[in-house]
């Protein structure tokens, strides 16, 4: 069996972290390593014991949920409080790091910041990461990787949909389900 990779590996922690998520606007997952080694994760939410936003809604000011604490500060934060350095660390996040959380990671000594989508990626967080010598990445995750069985499983519903192409079905049926095939397994 093919081991997965180690970008997705960490990639998968932060997706695995984004379900956590209390807030109903985006969910975004961190993980912050060191030596291929997990030092601390966060996910975007409220602070312990306070509302949240899948509870009481979100809370907006200027277009910004301040309910939530964002997943890259929770994860340094973790770090803060159990006294974990993260200095020449590394930081994988599920969406680009929005300005305020680009100074945390510089401030913190993040070497080297790895995402996996853009979202609203602020010039100005790119400048600091460049002054900064802070190494921007971005590392598409893949979620296929996490089912071992996703081609046996995209085998069969082809073909299912071959079987039913070969008893005559309706081909308006069989094109909705070649639609759905597509948008499922991404092929």
């Amino acid at each position: 069996m093919k081991r997965i990779a180690w970008h997705q590996y960490f990639m998968a922690q932060s997706h695995l972290l984004a379900l956590r998520s209390t807030c109903t606007r985006l969910t975004v997952g961190a993980t912050i390593v060191r030596d291929k080694r997990i030092i601390a994760g966060g996910y975007n939410g409220s602070i312990a014991g306070g509302d949240h936003c899948i509870d009481e809604g979100c809370y907006v000011i200027d277009n910004h949920c301040v309910r939530t604490i964002h997943a890259e500060m929770n994860a340094l934060l973790q770090c803060a409080k159990f006294g974990v350095g993260t200095d020449e660390a590394e930081i994988y996040v599920t969406h680009f790091p929005c300005l305020q959380c680009c100074k945390a990671i510089v401030q913190a000594g993040i070497k080297t910041v790895y995402y996996a989508v853009d979202y609203k990626n602020h010039p100005y967080a790119a400048e600091l990461f460049q002054q900064a010598e802070v190494r921007v990445e971005q590392v598409p995750f893949h979620e296929k990787i996490l089912d071992p069985q996703n081609k046996v499983k995209s085998q069969l519903v082809l073909s299912l949909i071959e079987e039913l192409r070969n008893k005559g079905a309706d081909e308006e049926l069989i094109g909705k389900y070649e639609h759905e095939y597509i948008k499922l397994f991404n092929e």
